[in-house]
């Protein structure tokens, strides 16, 4: 069965009615989605810790670059691999 409503108003007040309400509407569902989620602990994020590679290639001074050919300006990461082990051997860590 199909009921009609009749709805009569301005332009403004059935946009309001409609449209907007509908924008509105739909922004509280998602909200209250996210709250959820936040809520059971699936957002959660953790602070990723750098390995000790990971902190001396990111540093711009240990950071060996190919002079030239088609590499010219990439990172050596071999060159650097062997300087770190180097590093770690001095350091006695190795």
């Amino acid at each position: 069965m199909v009921s009609l409503v009749k709805v009569e108003g301005t332009l403004d007040e059935l946009r309001e009615l409609f449209v907007e309400g509908a924008k509105r509407e739909a922004r509280k569902q998602a909200k209250k989605a996210g709250e959820e989620i936040v809520a059971t602990g699936v957002k959660k994020t953790r602070k990723v810790v750098k390995s000790a590679w990971q902190k001396y290639i990111g540093k711009k001074s240990n950071q060996i670059r190919v002079k030239s050919g088609k590499r010219k300006g990439m990172l050596d990461l071999a060159k650097m691999s062997r300087a770190y082990k180097r590093a770690q051997k001095a350091k006695g860590k190795r």
